[in-house]
């Protein structure tokens, strides 16, 4: 018999109603709640049938079912968080609002209200409802539309968003975010309301539709985040980011827009190893052929991303970089996250064009390496930093996603070789790009030996 090895953590509970396509709400709140480290438990107030195009129909429990499930959850879990998502009726927002009293526990409110199309979800009298619930709550998450409705302000920018959050802190609850996914523009802001701060969190905006249930994401992310004890402002901060993620990468499923990926960032996270693992065994073949030939005078590196990486710190590279010795190359030090600047943010800038692009090289460019690209025949692009517009480095601050873009945007496949001409003065060098690490070290190989030819 083995010596059983529990697993304690903490627990949050979800209010809302059952999607059975798995994007939104009790099912998407489980995921999210489960991807932060979070045991999660449930009371369902609503079963949907639906799916990625829509809902074909509803039907809300008997509030005493709702009463009962809440009770028994509670009664028995040591909740550290909770978040309220489809309530359907002003009765289950009422008994939902009447137990809440008791909480003590940290409550978001999710006031859903509107559908997607714009249409009301809910009668005046449950809308009044909320202000009751929203009393008890430690957040509320309207989106613009929501926060129309609970203030009559149309929110289109960040002062109405302000304004809006600061009648919605009239019902007594602690903190307002009204989301910014509604309100046109090429960043969605969410704004965050207390009685003393606002703060704004910015995110540049996914084009995509595979949004269904991104509000249920954001407000189980935020409600397990406060079960883990972390400060609100932290927590906000954490969710937001993890909902960019999760709707950048969604999943393709079904024949709608898709869904959201609530498992992203801990897959993300599950990926760091292997992908360290993988630059090292690049880096090894390297010293093994010894490709001196193609090591600039800055150093080559081998710069790896994590499937889902979205900064320089989940890109894996050699600290140091790899230089050329007496006796062949050889990596200064190992592989860890965060080493590469410049050749990783080169690969994270192609990645917004083509996203599987996970690793990167860069090699030495001469008149030799460009004779050998000739006759490899491979897909060739090239920019020069000496021709970038001066706007550019005081808006971006980057030369990188110029060059991308100059490289990289209107193709329908990614070039496997990309000059960068350098800054006026600075050497060129070539970067290759493969979106697996073998690729990525044969085709270095054989730009090698042509070159040594």
């Amino acid at each position: 018999m083995r010596t059983p090895a529990p697993d304690s953590r903490p627990t949050a509970l979800t209010i809302a109603g059952s999607d059975s396509g798995g994007g939104a709400g009790i099912q998407a709140d489980l995921a999210t709640m489960a991807a932060h480290g979070v045991f999660g438990t449930s009371a369902i107030t609503a079963v949907t049938a639906q799916h990625t195009r829509g809902v074909e129909s509803s039907y809300v429990l008997p509030t005493d079912e709702v009463e009962a499930q809440l009770e028994a959850v509670t009664d028995d879990f040591d909740i550290g968080g909770a978040k309220t998502g489809m309530l359907a009726t002003t009765d289950v927002i009422e008994i939902v609002a009447d137990l809440a009293s008791d909480f003590d526990f940290p409550l978001v409110v999710d006031p859903v209200m509107v559908a997607t199309s714009g249409d009301r979800l809910l009668e005046p009298a449950a809308e009044r409802a909320y202000e009751d619930l929203l009393g008890e709550a430690r957040l509320a998450t309207p989106n613009a539309d929501e926060a129309e409705v609970l203030t009559e302000i149309a929110v289109t920018d960040d002062q109405t968003a302000r304004e809006a959050g600061e009648a919605i802190l009239e019902t007594g609850v602690d903190a307002v975010l009204i989301k910014g996914g509604h309100v046109p523009g090429e960043h969605v802001r969410d704004v965050l309301i207390t009685d003393d701060t606002t703060r704004t969190f910015e995110h540049p905006r996914v084009d995509t539709g595979a949004t269904h249930g991104s509000g249920c994401a954001l407000a189980a992310a935020i409600a397990a985040r406060l079960a883990k004890d972390e400060p609100l402002e932290t927590a906000v901060d954490g969710a937001t980011d993890f909902l960019a993620r999760a709707v950048r990468y969604h999943y393709d499923v079904g024949s709608g827009p898709g869904a959201v990926n609530h498992m992203v960032a801990l897959r993300n996270e599950a990926m760091r190893e292997v992908t360290a693992e993988d630059v090292q065994a690049v880096v090894d073949r390297f010293v093994e052929a010894d490709v001196s030939l193609l090591v600039p005078e800055v150093g080559m590196n081998v710069v790896g991303a994590t499937p889902f990486a979205e900064s320089v710190g989940e890109t894996a590279a050699v600290e140091g970089r790899i230089t050329r010795t007496l006796s062949g190359v050889q990596p200064n030090r190992g592989v860890r996250y965060g080493a590469s600047s410049h050749v990783a943010r080169f690969l994270l800038s192609a990645r917004e064009f083509f996203p599987p692009l996970r690793f990167a090289v860069n090699c030495r460019f001469d008149e030799d390496v460009e004779a050998a690209l000739g006759v490899i025949d491979w897909p060739v692009a090239e920019y020069d930093r000496g021709s970038e517009p001066d706007t550019v480095a005081e808006t971006e601050g980057s030369t990188m996603g110029w060059g991308a873009r100059q490289a990289f945007a209107d193709r329908e496949s990614p070039p496997i070789a990309v000059v960068d001409r350098g800054d006026v003065g600075k050497e060129a060098i070539v970067k290759l790009v493969a979106e697996d690490a073998t690729t990525l070290a044969d085709r270095t190989l054989a730009l090698d030996a042509e070159v040594a030819e």
